[in-house]
């Protein structure tokens, strides 16, 4: 089809020709389609602050995207500039994003698991962990609750005192008391 340069591109040609790609990967329609579209996408994202040559590939990903998803477009829905330029925005988004989040780094020494302790210090520490907690268990009911709150449950002094609906002091004097035994009963593991 032969036009004259000088016309103005319409929507109306602009769709028709995403509407060749999609149904027949029509590349002489993809070359005017890109040749109109990529310098403004360009232009686009170099007003949205993108560095010269970021805009460049971005506008040129974006085209690339209009050829593999032509059959997507609906000319119903947006126009082909509409279409377009939600593409490029969300290409520029998506590219944000992958800034501001660097990649998984699987060498990353916090992400290494820890090394596998010797069987005897495992079972020392499981022999410790069982005496700590027949330790608990042998608390009077009213300190062990105060202890579980305050270091199973993370909670503050003043909201174990709040729930319990007993006085700060009171608390205060079951975690110390506490303690005390716990010491005492744990006293050889040192």
């Amino acid at each position: 089809m032969d036009r004259d340069e000088s016309s103005a591109d319409t929507p109306e040609e602009m769709a028709a020709l995403i509407v060749a790609i999609a149904r027949n990967a029509d590349r002489t329609a993809f070359a005017r389609l890109f040749g109109y579209y990529a310098p403004r996408l360009k232009s686009y994202l170099r007003r949205m602050r993108v560095e010269e040559r970021l805009a460049e590939d971005l506008a040129q990903e974006v085209m690339l995207t209009v050829w593999r998803k032509a059959a997507l477009f609906d000319p119903g829905k947006a126009s082909a500039g509409t279409w377009i330029f939600t593409i490029a925005r969300n290409r520029f988004i998506d590219t944000v994003r992958r800034e501001r989040r660097p990649d998984f780094d699987p060498s990353d020494p916090m992400l290494q698991p820890e090394e596998a302790r010797p069987a005897d210090e495992e079972m020392a520490g499981a022999q410790i962990g069982e005496r700590v907690r027949e330790a608990l268990r042998d608390l009077p009911p009213d300190q062990a609750e105060v202890v579980e709150l305050s270091f199973l449950e993370g909670l503050p002094h003043s909201a174990i005192s709040e729930r319990l609906g007993i006085p700060l002091g009171t608390v205060k004097s079951r975690l110390r008391l506490a303690f005390a035994r716990l010491r005492t009963a744990l006293e050889d593991l040192k």
